[in-house]
């Protein structure tokens, strides 16, 4: 479970409960199914016009990976495992590399070394790696959008409900009571919108956006990592090289080879 997601998903709606009762707003007047369905209902509608169905049909893959922690590779652990598969192929070669293959988990760590123990050439695999990193992140991208869609959608389409709300009270002028209550009902549905734009989907969206650059990262580190490999730079150098990724609290701390902590400018 992402932890920060749970989180704010829950703070942002205790932010709003809380807030209305310190406004003297009853909770029964949330409980308005024309607004629900408007806002709701509306925005799933445009969406779901705004993209494929190919697209739409990994919604809920989508909303699975904003509410879990995906078990990437971590940056500092690449160092070493590098560090590690660099002494390797310097004292048995590149095919010694083929043995340690089976411990690898991460497809796209495997393809590329695979890669290298076949014999191909430095930069068809730079070339192919890429490639791989960009087709991901433009599928991550156009699943980040949904949600960003979603976000804009919500909030006009709560005005659309204050105005349709609005139209229904000045049509009951003649009894004052219930005018306050059309007019007050009529902008939950703009609550609604600004809510759920403002406070879930726009921030689904930057949360996609921020796992895709970590990922990116991680990908990143893992062509370089096998290039380096692949013209027999040293165990040492590459371990500086790969450190250069990390931040800079990280780098200072990074213990590499020889016990000495090395800072590593980026």
């Amino acid at each position: 479970m992402d932890k920060t997601t749970l989180i704010g998903f829950i703070l942002g709606i205790v932010a709003i409960g809380v807030g209305m009762l310190l406004k003297g707003v009853s909770f029964v007047a949330l409980l308005n199914p024309a607004a629900i369905l408007i806002i709701i209902v509306g925005t799933a509608a445009s969406v779901i016009i705004a993209f494929p169905t190919s697209e739409i049909k990994k919604v809920p893959k989508l909303i699975r990976i904003i509410f879990t922690e995906r078990k990437e590779l971590e940056p500092k652990e690449l160092v070493f495992h590098f560090s590690e598969l660099a002494q390797l192929a310097r004292k048995e070669g590149l095919l010694a590399l083929e043995g340690k293959m089976e411990e690898i988990e991460d497809p796209f760590m495997k393809h590329g070394l695979s890669l290298a123990v076949d014999g191909q050439s430095a930069d068809y695999i730079r070339d192919v790696l890429n490639e791989e990193i960009s087709a991901m992140e433009e599928r991550h991208e156009t699943g980040a959008s949904i949600f960003s869609q979603a976000g804009t959608y919500a909030p006009t389409l709560g005005v659309l409900g204050a105005v349709i709300g609005l139209i229904a009270a000045l049509g009951n002028m003649d009894n004052t009571d219930e005018l306050g209550k059309a007019i007050s009902a009529a902008f939950i549905a703009t609550l609604f919108g600004i809510f759920t734009g403002y406070v879930w989907w726009h921030p689904f969206a930057n949360k996609l956006k921020r796992k895709s650059m970590e990922e990116v990262k991680v990908k990143e580190m893992i062509v370089e990592g096998i290039l380096s490999i692949l013209e027999g730079e040293a165990p040492r150098i590459i371990e500086q090289k790969l450190a250069s990724y990390l931040p800079s609290s990280e780098r200072d701390a990074l213990t590499l080879e020889g016990g000495e902590a090395q800072n590593v400018e980026a």
